[in-house]
């Protein structure tokens, strides 16, 4: 029994350095210099360790990384929550509100997840513009708040919801607003914080609607501002390995806290991988 769980443990450790290797080479690559990083010799390890590069990424005027960093943190935490409760609410509907549209709705809806989204890209930059929505925060936000794959997972949640506690919520006098409040979503914790954490993930990274949406510098966020050190005519390699070591460290971070909530989330949903 225990060579088994030895050798699982080995198991393990040898497919985690794939994974791995790329933290390890953002922090090496972080703490060189910058002749060091650009020499054709492989380092382990930068043989003298600085902190010029986290100096360089913060101090560049032209790309203002603290305030990038500022600007991702405000969208991913607005919209996170919000499309995860918009979703929410979505499905609850879908699933427990007794409507003739309710199924077509809901084969509209999974309809869309087959449409490109290069397909509805420039159509939605169309009209976010005419709104008046580039160099805006809310231009930013606004078109990530739906996502039909979150309606999707909290339909079949809501399904399998017990019919018991809706029928003594509805001997209490609550409606199905009520319903929902007081019973469902409670009830859907796990799945709401796994979908909100991985919305949130997926707010961080996005790069291509930011790029177009937040042209002033004061409306860029983290990616944007990274890419743009990839524009100048010299680039700083230690700067730009030290701006995407900051940049990831907090998805690590809360990756890491909320691992158990993830994994639950998509248990409870049904979904068999």
């Amino acid at each position: 029994m225990r060579r088994l769980r030895l050798g699982t443990y080995a198991a393990v450790a040898v497919f985690a350095v794939p994974f791995l290797l790329p933290f390890y080479l953002l922090l090496r690559n972080a703490l060189m210099t910058r002749r060091e990083l650009g020499s054709l010799e492989w380092h382990w390890w930068p043989e003298t360790v600085t902190f010029q590069g986290f100096a360089d990424a913060f101090g560049n005027e032209a790309v203002p990384l603290a305030h990038a960093l500022g600007n991702s943190a405000l969208i991913s935490s607005i919209s996170a929550p919000v499309s995860t409760l918009l979703a929410s609410m979505a499905g609850y509907a879908l699933a427990r509100v007794p409507v003739a549209a309710a199924r077509p709705v809901f084969f509209f809806i999974i309809a869309t997840m087959m449409v490109p989204g290069a397909a509805t890209f420039i159509p939605t930059f169309v009209v976010v513009g005419s709104m008046g929505g580039v160099n805006t925060l809310w231009g930013l936000i606004a078109p990530g708040l739906f996502s039909a794959f979150a309606v999707l997972l909290f339909r079949g949640f809501y399904l399998r919801f017990p019919r018991e506690l809706e029928d003594a919520g509805r001997v209490d006098g609550l409606g199905h607003l009520g319903l929902y409040a007081r019973l469902a979503l409670p009830n859907s914790g796990a799945l709401f914080a796994s979908l909100g954490i991985l919305s949130f993930i997926e707010h961080w990274n996005a790069f291509l609607w930011p790029l177009v949406i937040g042209q002033d510098p004061e409306y860029w966020t983290v990616q944007v501002a990274l890419s743009t050190n990839l524009n100048q005519q010299a680039v700083n390699l230690p700067a730009l390995f030290a701006g995407a070591l900051v940049a990831i460290l907090p998805l690590v971070a809360l990756f890491l806290l909320a691992q158990r909530w993830i994994v639950r989330g998509v248990l409870l949903t049904g979904v068999k991988g």
